[in-house]
């Protein structure tokens, strides 16, 4: 894990973000409410992120652009139906930063952290599937990075509703 800038979200003209990775799982809606509630009881915006993971024909020049403008084009609906989600929940002036990275995730993550000084804290939702709590959050919070990561990491079941989450954030 490289070393990380100074984290900068109480230095005056600086405000602390909640970093929440965009995807098209239910538990990532958990994450994205339990950010907003917290928001709202401790001040904050929201950084989403959603990361276009490269595909295995990254060397046909025409297939990679065509399935960037595809990913970019879903990255901007997810984006559009998180804020409408937050905006009918009463969250309406969250979220602050949309950042769209092409690479692998996590070290995307790692990467934006590194560039934005205002992140505090990374909220990921974690599957209820019985196979495990995903790909991300295994990764993450019980991996080797664990130790080293350059944040807190909360992770945020993602069975739980929005009045669940309204208790306990």
């Amino acid at each position: 894990m490289p070393t990380m800038n100074k984290r900068m979200v109480y230095a005056p003209g600086h405000q602390r973000k909640y970093l929440v990775v965009v995807d098209e799982s239910p538990e990532a809606e958990a994450a994205l409410y339990f950010a907003a509630i917290r928001i709202r009881r401790s001040a904050g915006t929201i950084a989403l992120l959603y990361v276009i993971e490269p595909q295995d024909y990254q060397h046909w020049v025409g297939v990679r652009q065509v399935h960037l403008e595809e990913e970019t084009n879903k990255a901007k609906a997810l984006f559009r139906l998180f804020r409408r989600k937050l905006g009918l929940a009463g969250f309406d002036d969250c979220v602050k930063d949309e950042v769209i990275r092409e690479g692998k995730t996590a070290e995307e993550i790692v990467k934006l952290i590194e560039d934005d000084q205002d992140i505090g804290i990374l909220i990921l939702g974690a599957s209820a599937d019985s196979k495990g709590p995903g790909p991300l959050v295994s990764m993450l919070a019980t991996g080797k990075t664990a130790g080293t990561f350059p944040v807190p990491i909360t992770i945020v079941p993602g069975n739980l509703t929005l009045e669940d989450l309204n208790g306990l954030a």
